[in-house]
Formats: structure tokens, C-alpha cells, sequence
């Protein structure tokens, strides 16, 4: 997975992610098929370069299913990509709730949003 502001050609295998975050906007290339929650966890945060991605809240960073769709701690606003294909993904949108990044699969462009405050889990700061 690549980090930059341009548009990639999708033929490549990998899909162009807009994450908006609380620092501003950043674009991932990700290999076509991956879980969202993956492609936001693998951003390189190491050298302090790259914005925090994590899809979880502070107290959830450690304390989550690991991708299972279980828990619930992983959701982010899906503004423009894939239909829910996920039994919770498909009421979450119905509500208004917000999606769950382990059962969105990155098969096409999409636009994100990364919540910067969960009503049972706090922020993500």
C-alpha cells in the first residue's frame, strides 16, 4: 500500500482511498480486495511522517476483535465507495450508523471519514 495525493490507474490492483481525518485528507492506493481496516492499520506511523489512520478509538486500539465484525469499534463513514454487503454494514446504513472498516472491502474508489469521536468508546486522541 502506497500514501500520496495522486490518482492511480485501477487496472494496477490497487484502488484510490480518500481518508478524511482530523488533520485533513490523505489518499491510499490499496491492493484491490483488501478489508479497509487493514489498509487504514498498515499506514507507517514510524517515523511521525504519516497521519494516525486507525480506525479505532484510543481505549479500542488494543481492546477489539481483530477484524471479525464483532465488535463494532472500527466504524467509519463510508461517504462514496462500496454498497454494505455485511448484515451490519447493511443496518448501520440504513440508520445512519457508521460502517465497520473490517467488513468494507476495497474494491473500488471510495471516500471515508474517520470518526473523531465514538459516543461509548471516546476519541481518538
Amino acid at each position: 500500500m502506497t500514501q500520496d495525493d495522486d490518482e492511480t490507474d485501477c487496472s494496477t490492483g490497487r484502488v484510490p482511498v480518500r481518508v478524511r481525518h482530523g488533520d485533513g485528507e490523505a489518499t491510499l492506493h490499496v491492493e484491490r480486495g483488501a478489508s479497509l481496516r487493514d489498509a487504514l492499520l498498515a499506514v507507517d506511523r514510524g517515523d511521525g511522517t504519516d497521519p494516525d489512520l486507525s480506525p479505532y478509538a484510543s481505549a479500542t486500539e488494543r481492546l477489539n476483535c481483530g477484524g471479525r465484525g464483532l465488535c463494532a469499534t472500527c466504524g467509519v463513514r463510508v461517504l462514496s465507495g462500496p454498497e454494505p454487503s455485511h448484515w451490519h454494514d447493511r443496518l448501520a446504513d440504513r440508520f445512519g450508523y457508521p460502517r465497520l472498516s473490517c467488513q468494507v472491502v476495497v474494491s473500488e474508489p471510495m471516500t471515508v471519514e474517520l470518526l473523531p469521536e465514538k459516543r461509548v468508546w471516546g476519541g481518538r486522541e
